[in-house]
C-alpha cells in the first residue's frame, strides 16, 4: 500500500500517512472551502489502510492549531475508522497536540478524548 501525502495550504493541512509503519499525521490548519472534498481521500485512504493493514499499532498525530465545524465532522469521521482498528485488537492511539496558551484546542482534544472510542492523549507543546 502507498503512503498518503499532502502539502499544507494556507487552508489546509499537511497530510503525512505511512502505510509501513502505522504513523499518520494531520499538520496545520484545517479551514477548507468544502472541508469534505479536502478529506474524501484522505478517508478514502484510511478505508483501504483498514482493509490491507497488518501492523500491531497505529499512532495518530493531529497537530492543528484550528479547525473549522465542517473539518470537526470530518475529524470525526477519521476517528471512526481508526476506532476500528481498535476494534480489530491492534494498539491505536491518537496524540493530540496542541499549544500550552491555547485552551481552547486543550479542550477540543478533551471534548475528543470523551467522545472516542481509543485512547487519546494530550501534549502541550511551547
Amino acid at each position: 500500500m502507498d503512503n498518503f501525502y499532502l502539502k499544507s495550504t494556507s487552508k489546509t493541512p499537511y497530510v503525512h500517512f505511512e502505510a509501513k509503519t502505522g504513523e499518520l499525521e494531520l499538520t496545520g490548519r484545517s479551514i477548507p472551502e468544502n472541508a469534505m472534498d479536502f478529506y474524501k481521500p484522505i478517508l478514502e485512504w484510511l478505508d483501504n489502510y483498514l482493509e490491507q493493514n497488518s501492523l500491531s499499532s497505529t499512532r495518530l498525530h493531529i497537530r492543528l492549531e484550528y479547525f473549522n465545524t465542517s473539518s470537526s465532522k470530518c475529524l470525526l469521521e477519521l476517528f471512526k475508522r481508526i476506532e476500528v482498528l481498535s476494534r480489530k485488537k491492534i494498539n491505536v492511539k491518537v496524540l493530540w497536540y496542541y499549544e500550552t496558551a491555547d485552551e481552547d484546542m486543550k479542550e477540543l482534544g478533551e471534548d475528543f478524548k470523551e467522545i472516542i472510542e481509543v485512547p487519546v492523549e494530550l501534549i502541550a507543546v511551547e
